[in-house]
């Protein structure tokens, strides 16, 4: 059995940094993913529920925020609850193992490239 998903996508919501009782950091957020189709000229995306844990959580926390790009590595898992209303639900959500920077569309480079003059190859090389 194999359970991995592998999500790019947008930071959609605010980030949601919690400790549990023991001093565990998690960590929670929407990420959004662009659908590959489009329907009528309108892009659709999904909104996807991203869990962090620790180490992973306090990175989230500290490099991300809503509209940023990200990338997500972990599994599905679902749990189910009660609502206020008294019916019973199911929540999927994706458990990160990992999350990582996404280049940003219009973003950039780190580090300039300045301009060089032409090779000259007219010498005759050894290869």
């Amino acid at each position: 059995m194999y359970n991995k998903a592998i999500l790019i996508g947008r930071v959609a919501t605010d980030l949601e940094l919690k400790s549990t009782p023991n001093g565990t950091s998690v960590c929670t957020f929407r990420v959004a993913c662009d659908r590959n189709y489009t329907k009528g000229g309108e892009r659709k995306a999904d909104f996807i529920t991203v869990v962090t844990w620790k180490n992973t959580a306090e990175f989230v926390s500290k490099f991300f925020s809503k509209g940023k790009a990200i990338g997500v590595d972990g599994s599905i898992q679902t749990r189910k609850y009660t609502d206020k209303n008294g019916n019973n639900r199911t929540a999927f959500e994706v458990v990160a193992d990992n999350c990582f920077f996404v280049g940003d569309k219009g973003s950039k480079p780190s580090v300039e490239v300045e301009d060089h003059e032409p090779l000259d190859d007219s010498d005759d090389a050894p290869f």
